[in-house]
C-alpha cells in the first residue's frame, strides 16, 4: 500500500530525516518508535503531503506522491490525524466532523459514517453541539480521529494519540484503534508510548536521528533488550 524509499527531508539547514524507507501492506498497523527528535512526525508530515522531502520517492498504492499537494493526497485516500489534535475550537464537534470531509459530495455517506463515528466515541454524540475547543483532551483527540475518518481514508496517520492524556483515555483510544483497523482502515501508529503501541501493531520501525535502525515484527521488538532498555524502560 505504502512505500518509503531513502527519504532525505530536511528544515533549512537541518537534515532531518537521512535516508528513511519502510513499507506498509493493506490492512497492518505498523508503529513508529523512537526517543524524542527522531523524526517520527516527520516521516509522516512528509507521507502526507505537508513537508516535501529533498530526496527520495514515496508511492501510495502504486501512485508517485512524493510531491503531490497534500489535499490530493487526501482525496487518494491517506489522512494524517496531526500531533496536537489541531482541532477547529471555534466550530461544534459537527461542524469539526463534517470539515473532515470537505473533499466529499456523497452526503448520505457522510451522515452514515458520522453515525458509525458516534458509535466509536459515544461521548462526541453528547457534545455535538459543543464548542470543539471546550472539549477535555481526550475528547479533542477523539474529534480529530473522528474527523480524519470522515475523509474516509484507507491509510491513516496518527501521530502521538496518546500524548497528554490520561492512562484509562489511552487504553480507550488505542481500543478505537484496533476497531478501526478491524473494519479495513491500514494505520501508521507515531506513538511514545512504545508498549502500546506495539502491542496493537503488526510491526514497528526503530527511530533514531533520522534514521530507521531496526525494524520488524512488534512481537520481535518488544524482546528486543534494546529496544526494552531505551523505550520500554526497562533494565
Amino acid at each position: 500500500m505504502l512505500k518509503v524509499e531513502a527519504i532525505h527531508t530536511y528544515y533549512g539547514s537541518i537534515h532531518a530525516l537521512k535516508g528513511v524507507s519502510l513499507t506498509i501492506d493493506e490492512g497492518e498497523i505498523v508503529t513508529l518508535i523512537g526517543a524524542n527528535g527522531a523524526g517520527k512526525s516527520t516521516t509522516l508530515m512528509s507521507i502526507s503531503g505537508v513537508t516535501r522531502p529533498g530526496q527520495g520517492r514515496i508511492e501510495f498504492l502504486g501512485q508517485d506522491i512524493t510531491r503531490m499537494p497534500s489535499e490530493r493526497i487526501v482525496a487518494l485516500g491517506l489522512t494524517q490525524v496531526p500531533e496536537g489534535r489541531m482541532i477547529f475550537p471555534g466550530l461544534t464537534v459537527r461542524e469539526n466532523l463534517r470539515m473532515g470531509g470537505y473533499l466529499r459530495r456523497d452526503k448520505d455517506g457522510m451522515r452514515r459514517d458520522e453515525s458509525m463515528i458516534f458509535d466509536l466515541f459515544p461521548i462526541l454524540r453528547e457534545r455535538h453541539k459543543q464548542a470543539g475547543g471546550t472539549l477535555s483532551g481526550g475528547e479533542q483527540q477523539m474529534l480529530a480521529i473522528g474527523r480524519a475518518l470522515m475523509a474516509r481514508p484507507r491509510l491513516l496517520l496518527l501521530d502521538e494519540p496518546s500524548l497528554g492524556l490520561a492512562p484509562i483515555v489511552v487504553e480507550n483510544i488505542f481500543r478505537v484503534i484496533q476497531k478501526i483497523n478491524d473494519t479495513g482502515t491500514t494505520v501508521l501508529l507515531v506513538e511514545q508510548n512504545a508498549q502500546m503501541a506495539l502491542t496493537i501493531a503488526h510491526r514497528g520501525y526503530v527511530l533514531a536521528t533520522g534514521e530507521v535502525i531496526m525494524e520488524g515484527s512488534s512481537r520481535a521488538l518488544l524482546r528486543d533488550p534494546k529496544v526494552r532498555k531505551a523505550y520500554l524502560g526497562e533494565d
